[in-house]
């Protein structure tokens, strides 16, 4: 118990997991809304405003609405932004940090991934506000669309590393950064573009980007479950959303590029990684394109990351 307690302190404050963590979602966050400027020829906000937005609502008072269960309702943002936490010390980066045991494997984070979708679901529910019920619903009928492609694709890449191994699955993270370090990235196995497709149609969804945005659509239902949110606890929500960009981006690249150079190079391959990626996934994508209908989202996800999760699955079932 010692041990593992232990094993758990040092990743939750160090670089680059952690807290260390949300300070690069941040940045991302910062990068994010800079070249989403640019792009529409505007100067944008100074590259640490997240951070700004951060201490400013610090500095004020959470207020809770009328007929809402206080005790809930300040509590469901710090359940989010501390499984959050949680999980960014569960994703490896090769060659610099490998995550204990102890602390759980893919299944314990694929858990964790949902508890923001559920907090902020209940978020919505709790605070009486008809904005947050639309957001709830909407929250709702999202991830019961995204989440299957999301199971597909784990299981493919799960099934894959431990038939190669001599097995059937392992759901453990460091056996599938250890296994493409050997023997190469998934990413440029043909066999496995289909789930890398997937997964990549799956991540602007699970973090809200659009036109996925629409439990939160600012100009429809005016941020949803968050409109009653303030102080304290909407920067608890803002943090848990920088912590789930780096945890998505991260998983993405555990489970398909995980491969790199040792120590500090090692390091910075990853957020390079982590950067490209989040440019073309988020701030290419929002700045492109306008928001769905939930109907339209919902019936995107079923038809197509479903199907390409299908076919990877086969496609892993086949080779082996």
């Amino acid at each position: 118990m010692i041990t593992a307690l232990n094993g758990l302190l040092a990743p939750l404050v160090i670089f680059p997991l952690g807290l260390g963590a949300l300070m690069f979602g941040l940045l991302l966050k910062g990068i994010d809304r800079i070249v989403a400027a640019r792009l529409q020829r505007r100067v944008g906000p100074p590259l640490l405003q997240p951070w700004f937005d951060i201490i400013k609502l610090m500095r004020k008072q959470s207020l809770v609405p009328d007929g809402a269960p206080r005790g809930l309702f300040l509590a469901l943002p710090a359940v989010g932004a501390g499984s959050m936490l949680l999980a960014a010390t569960l994703i490896p980066i090769a060659g610099v940090y490998q995550p204990s045991g102890a602390l759980g494997d893919l299944l314990v984070l694929l858990y964790l991934l949902t508890l923001p979708a559920v907090v902020l679901m209940l978020a919505g529910s709790v605070s009486g506000s008809v904005y947050g019920a639309i957001g709830f619903s909407r929250e709702m009928a999202l991830v019961l669309a995204y989440e299957g492609p999301l199971l597909l694709v784990l299981a493919s890449v799960a099934i894959k590393t431990g038939l190669a191994q001599g097995g059937w699955v392992t759901f453990s993270l460091t056996d599938i950064v250890h296994y493409q370090q050997i023997h190469g990235a998934y990413l440029l196995d043909p066999w496995m573009w289909p789930a890398v497709a997937a997964y990549l149609l799956f991540f602007p969804a699970n973090l809200g980007i659009p036109p996925f945005d629409i439990p939160e659509a600012e100009a429809e239902i005016l941020e949803g479950p968050l409109l009653e949110y303030s102080g304290p606890a909407l920067a608890l929500f803002n943090m848990m959303s920088a912590l789930k960009t780096v945890v998505v981006i991260g998983l993405g690249i555990t489970l398909f590029f995980p491969v790199g150079p040792q120590g500090i190079a090692g390091l910075a391959a990853f957020l390079l990684k982590s950067l490209m990626l989040f440019i073309l996934g988020k701030t290419l994508l929002r700045t492109a394109v306008g928001r769905m209908r939930i109907d339209q989202a919902f019936l995107f996800y079923l038809k197509w990351p479903e199907l390409l999760g299908i076919v990877s699955l086969i496609a892993v079932i086949i080779r082996a």
